[in-house]
C-alpha cells in the first residue's frame, strides 16, 4: 500500500503495491482509499489531480455528510453507501461516526468510554460492519463498483479512513489474497496519518484532563478491532469468500472479474 502525500486529502493510500500469494502484487492506480474529502482541491493538488478518479464512494452517514461535504473533481461519480445506517438507527451514533463530539468533554468520555468501554463499542461497530444490512449493501457497493466493466480508479472513504475504511481494504484484500500478516499491517498503517491528523483534538483532550488511552482508542486502530470483524465473519459464514457470496451477494463472476483487473 503507498500513501500519497497529498496536500488536501486526508490519509490518502493507494492499495497498489499490496503483497498478495504466489508473489502477486495489487494493481497500482486502480483503488484508492482516504478520509472525508471536504479538502479535495485537484487544482491546488497535483496528487489528486494524477489520481484520474472516475468514482468516488462515500461510507458516512447522514450527519458526517452534512457536516463537512465531500468536494470531488467535475466528472466524477459520487456514490453514497452509508455502512452504519442501521447501527445508526439501532443505539445512536457510534464511536466511530462522531470522533469529535466524544473527545469534546472529557468526564462524559470517561464516563461513558473509560475502563475498556471505548474498545468494546468499537469491537461492536466492527462486527456491525460484517453483519448489519446497510454495512452489507454498502461493501457489496464497494465490490460491484472495483468489478465492473468499465470501471476506472475508484476512491472510497469515510470521515477518519480507519474504520469504514478499514475494513472495506480488508475485504479486497483478502479477496485478492493477501495473507493474515498482510491484512493486519495494511490495517494498522494509518495509525500515524490518522493520529497525526487529529493530533490537536487529541491534544486539546488530554489537556482538559482527558484520558490518552480513551483518545487513542477512539482514534486510532487496534489488532481487536480487526479481529473482532473478523471473527464475526467466521462465526456467521464460515470464511470471506462466503460473506462476500452470502453476505454481500456478489457473485463468484464478480469477484473472478476484481481479481483479475487488481491483480498485478
Amino acid at each position: 500500500m503507498i500513501a500519497i502525500p497529498a496536500t488536501t486529502v486526508a490519509n490518502l493510500r493507494d492499495l497498489g503495491t499490496t503483497p498478495l500469494a504466489g508473489g502477486r502484487t495489487v494493481r497500482t492506480g486502480l483503488v484508492f482509499r482516504a478520509g472525508q474529502l471536504d479538502r479535495m482541491d485537484p487544482a491546488a493538488d497535483p496528487a489528486v489531480a494524477a489520481l484520474g478518479l472516475r468514482t468516488v464512494l462515500d461510507l458516512r452517514t447522514d450527519a458526517e455528510r452534512a457536516d463537512h461535504p465531500d468536494r470531488v473533481p467535475d466528472g466524477v461519480r459520487l456514490l453514497i453507501a452509508d455502512a452504519l445506517a442501521d447501527k445508526l438507527s439501532g443505539a445512536g451514533a457510534p464511536a466511530a461516526a462522531q470522533l469529535k463530539h466524544v473527545l469534546a468533554d472529557p468526564v462524559l468520555a470517561e464516563q461513558h468510554l473509560g475502563g475498556g468501554k471505548a474498545q468494546a463499542l468499537f469491537a461492536d461497530t466492527y462486527r456491525a460492519l460484517v453483519s448489519t444490512g446497510s454495512a452489507r449493501a454498502a461493501y457489496r457497493t464497494l465490490l460491484t463498483e472495483l468489478a465492473a466493466e468499465d470501471a476506472g480508479p475508484l476512491l472510497f472513504h469515510c470521515t477518519a479512513g480507519k474504520d469504514r475504511t478499514g475494513w472495506g481494504a480488508t475485504v479486497v484484500l483478502a479477496l485478492l489474497g493477501a495473507g493474515e500478516e498482510t491484512l493486519r499491517e495494511a490495517y494498522l498503517s494509518v495509525n500515524p496519518a490518522v493520529r497525526a491528523a487529529f493530533a490537536p483534538l487529541i491534544e486539546g483532550f488530554v489537556a482538559q484532563g482527558g484520558d490518552p488511552e480513551i483518545a487513542l482508542a477512539v482514534i486510532g486502530v487496534v489488532p481487536e478491532y480487526l479481529a473482532a470483524a473478523l471473527d464475526e465473519v467466521d462465526s456467521v459464514y464460515g470464511s470471506m469468500e462466503k460473506y462476500v457470496r452470502e453476505g454481500l451477494g456478489v457473485p463468484d463472476e464478480a469477484v473472478a472479474r476484481l481479481r483479475e483487473r487488481l491483480i498485478a
